[in-house]
């Protein structure tokens, strides 16, 4: 036990030597270490923002995608001469609301990766469906296709004469799931540098041909899209449906029936780029009267 001022015998007491230099190595050794903890942190705090123009985030994403070859006399260049209506994906009941888009951003990639391509959208073949009175023969229609993956022919036929298209494709959202993990704290003061943003995504495509009832083309695909963020942006629905359709729409105008595609597709890293919401400006919002 030590005293603090003088021992009892009046002298100042003295501390070993031996060990107090001991102790003292032992508290720089913890020091060190701790220096070395937090510089390595902040090295990799800055290194990822620095990667990435300053926008905090580390993108990587995967599909791999499987599909049936043509049935024949099919070839996508046939598209060219006869309309493709895109119609609205659907889902089971526990994913229903995800879905909504797909139809929209299938019609778009269709229309930006072959723009010879006659496409009816899903918001134009919806509304010539509704302005011939067809509504209640679609629902049913979509109905009986939920259960069984077969679109009835003679209702097939109804709607693409409205639609005024020969083949439809037919999105279906099978799964979609999001997760977060923190993967770096910083030493001692509980705090986040980062995490990491995933996304699985699982959609079946499927080409008809409203004409003779036939199932042209079948694609399944599963994408995974992560995010290493500093910063709390996610990984949003938007980026990984873009990345898995246009990945099927690949393999469809190439004839491939298995493929993997990753950020070093140019066609679809560019396709990601051009779906991005672009941050409005503040000329273009003055103009705008915006603020």
């Amino acid at each position: 036990m030590f005293y603090r001022g003088t021992s009892r015998s009046g002298k100042s007491p003295r501390l070993p030597q031996a060990g107090g230099e001991a102790q003292s190595r032992k508290v720089l050794r913890c020091g060190n270490l701790i220096s070395i903890k937090t510089v390595a942190s902040l090295s990799l705090l800055l290194f990822s923002i620095v990667s990435t123009g300053c926008t905090g985030s580390i993108y990587d994403w995967r599909v791999r995608t499987n599909s049936t070859p043509m049935a024949p006399p099919f070839r996508p260049t046939n598209l060219a001469q006869q309309a493709v209506a895109v119609f609205p994906a659907i889902t089971m009941p526990g994913l229903r609301g995800n879905e909504f888009a797909l139809g929209h951003y299938l019609g778009y990639i269709a229309r930006k990766g072959t723009p010879d391509w006659k496409v009816v959208t899903e918001v134009e073949a919806s509304s010539r469906i509704n302005r011939k009175g067809l509504a209640t023969d679609f629902a049913r229609m979509r109905s009986d296709y939920d259960q069984s993956s077969i679109l009835d022919l003679d209702t097939l036929r109804r709607i693409a004469a409205a639609v005024d298209a020969r083949y439809v494709f037919q999105p279906r959202l099978v799964g979609f799931s999001q997760i977060m993990t923190d993967r770096w704290m910083f030493p001692g003061l509980n705090v986040r540098l980062l995490q990491t943003r995933s996304s699985i995504m699982r959609i079946s495509l499927q080409l008809w041909d409203a004409e003779t009832g036939d199932l042209v083309w079948v694609s399944v695909a599963e994408t995974t899209m992560s995010n290493e963020a500093v910063s709390q942006d996610p990984v949003y629905f938007q980026d990984i449906a873009v990345a898995t359709l246009g990945s099927m729409m690949v393999d469809f105008m190439n004839e491939r029936t298995a493929s993997e595609y990753t950020p070093l597709n140019k066609f679809l890293d560019a396709l990601l780029y051009d779906t991005k919401p672009k941050d409005m400006d503040r000329k273009e919002a003055d103009t705008r009267g915006l603020k």
